[in-house]
């Protein structure tokens, strides 16, 4: 069992929340210059890494330096990772329909609209999201099991998403996929390799904490927020309403795991 810095702690959430909302609303004056508010999904992991590294910085002498280093360089590799992931997806696209969706029906300004719904709420829910990372670095005692176990369930989510990105930007770049569903590789596996890998990369995160039990049940808001998000939230609920009626899909979603990895059936 670890000890934990409460007031060190404390005094870190504010540069922290600062970072996040930094990114966010750089990103908006990017945005809104450009037209497009898809722009914020590259923040999403830029957000992670600022927070990540200024918890890194603030938590300096407070606790572990292992760990500490450990899971700033964690977060940074997936967040940036995803970053420049999205950045290149997204190149020489106009809006995403689901913010030209959103905007369509905003009241007043819509670039306002965008900053208060979009960019301020993902702002928050980085800042969130993040607490595991940010109580890491204040955590006493030497990193043992807990640290090693979260870092091994880290690189299998970093893998399921990378791997599974990877396997889909491939699939697409082939036109003779137009229309067709991917079903193939991870993808036969599991519906969302790349929703499934973001799950065991924050609980992968959360798990680098949990010798300090204090620390572990307040920051067990995250994996949990997390999972509902890419379970029920914006993610796999939200992609197969849109996918529904795509042909093929039903039979794909019958025989193929809707989350957790299993061979497909038949």
């Amino acid at each position: 069992m670890s000890g934990f810095s409460w007031a060190a702690f404390a005094q870190g959430l504010a540069p922290c929340a600062g970072a996040a909302l930094a990114v966010m609303l750089a990103t908006f004056a990017v945005g809104r210059h450009k037209g497009v508010h898809r722009v914020v999904d590259i923040a999403w992991g830029l957000g992670f890494t600022a927070v990540a590294l200024v918890s890194c910085v603030m938590a300096a002498g407070d606790g572990n330096d292992t760990r500490r280093l450990l899971v700033t360089a964690l977060t940074a590799v997936w967040g940036l990772r995803l970053a420049w992931h999205i950045a290149v997806r997204g190149r020489g696209h106009g809006e995403d329909p689901r913010y030209e969706a959103m905007l369509a029906k905003a009241p007043g300004n819509p670039d306002l609209y965008a900053l208060r719904k979009v960019y301020l709420l993902q702002g928050a829910l980085v800042w969130v999201i993040s607490l595991p990372v940010q109580a890491a670095g204040y955590l006493t005692g030497v990193a043992g099991a807990w640290a090693w176990a979260g870092a091994g369930l880290w690189t299998v989510g970093l893998v399921f998403e990378g791997v599974g990105d990877h396997q889909l930007a491939r699939f697409k770049a082939d036109p003779a996929n137009r229309g067709k569903i991917m079903d193939r590789g991870l993808w036969a596996w599991t519906r969302h390799p790349n929703y499934f890998g973001d799950f065991c990369v924050w609980w992968g995160l959360f798990l680098i904490v949990c010798p300090a039990p204090g620390a572990a049940a307040a920051t067990l808001v995250s994996p949990v927020l997390m999972s509902f998000l890419l379970i029920g939230g914006s993610g796999k609920a939200l992609l197969e309403r849109h996918m529904a009626e795509r042909p093929g899909f039903a039979a794909y979603r019958a025989r193929t795991s809707g989350f957790l990895p299993r061979p497909p059936r038949g």
